[in-house]
């Protein structure tokens, strides 16, 4: 059994604990256990669950694991926290807001021998699923993709970071990215944000990601992918999976710690997790010059 801590209880940490509290029947998940969560507030219970400090955390014995569930400027600094106490850790993407800083912290985790992953719950949903097999072997000729949703309190980070999964659909749908040109737009007083990000595939096919947000505007992806001989307007639509997005990440995590999951697997992975993160920098970078 691997005991863990979720630091961390909003909406997501909040799942975590369910999680972990009912795991999934005969699956990775019944490895987890949690011995207790972390937060800023004084709650004392979470589900039945004890709080508990950062300190008994971080010595515990019988805490193998820690969810790092807050905001996003402070994942860094968690996630430093408890690899350097030898914990393996699953930190909500992104697990920074640098590339320089993710690229270190994995090399912490390499260094301790303790597994780092960063969630993509994105990547496991049945629409994305079903757009992907759509997708899949075909040429692109050019794509787009428009995210529209509500503003982001603060603590989210850059948009290039906060809407990372936006950015990690294209990198796996159409591989290895360039960065030739961003743009952001930005007026306060009304709330509006738009950062838009021209992109090209390893063939030099052009790609446009768009963030768009603003109080009222409502939560949608439109997508537009020309092929040779078709085209993808909009996401397709799935019956929804029989497994929670957090329960099939928390499986993945458990085969990690388990060693169920194989060195290149894992390598693949933080490759395409880095190059992303790296591409969000490029990204602010321009932005801001």
């Amino acid at each position: 059994m691997f005991g863990s801590v979720v630091v961390g209880v909003g909406r997501a940490g909040g799942v975590r604990i369910r999680d972990m509290l009912t795991p999934l029947p005969g699956s990775g998940a019944e490895k987890l256990t949690v011995r207790g969560f972390i937060s800023r507030r004084n709650l004392n219970t979470h589900q039945d669950v004890n709080q508990i400090s950062a300190e008994d955390a971080l010595k515990g014995e019988d805490i193998h694991a820690a969810f790092i569930c807050t905001e996003n400027e402070s994942h860094e600094d968690l996630v430093r926290m408890f690899l350097e106490a030898g914990k393996h850790v699953c930190v909500e993407y992104p697990m920074t807001l640098s590339y320089k800083a993710a690229a270190e912290l994995w090399d912490l985790a390499q260094k301790k021998g303790v597994i780092l992953h960063e969630e993509h719950i994105e990547l496991l949903t049945e629409d994305y699923k079903q757009l992907k097999k759509e997708v899949d072997g075909k040429v692109l000729l050019e794509g787009s993709l428009h995210f529209t949703g509500g503003t982001l309190k603060p603590g989210f980070g850059f948009p290039a970071f906060s809407g990372i999964a936006r950015l990690c659909w294209l990198v796996d749908l159409f591989g290895e990215l360039s960065v030739t040109a961003a743009t952001f737009e930005q007026d306060a007083g009304k709330g509006y944000s738009k950062m838009t990000a021209q992109l090209l595939t390893s063939n030099s096919r052009p790609l446009t990601w768009v963030e768009e947000r603003q109080d009222g505007l409502l939560r949608t992806k439109k997508v537009n992918f020309v092929f040779d001989d078709f085209a993808v307007t909009q996401i397709p639509s799935a019956p929804k999976g029989t497994v929670g997005l957090f329960m099939q990440d928390l499986i993945h995590f458990s085969a990690k710690l388990s060693g169920q999951v194989s060195p290149e697997e894992l390598d693949r992975e933080r490759v395409r997790i880095l190059h992303c993160l790296e591409l969000a920098d490029r990204i602010q970078q321009l932005c801001k010059s």
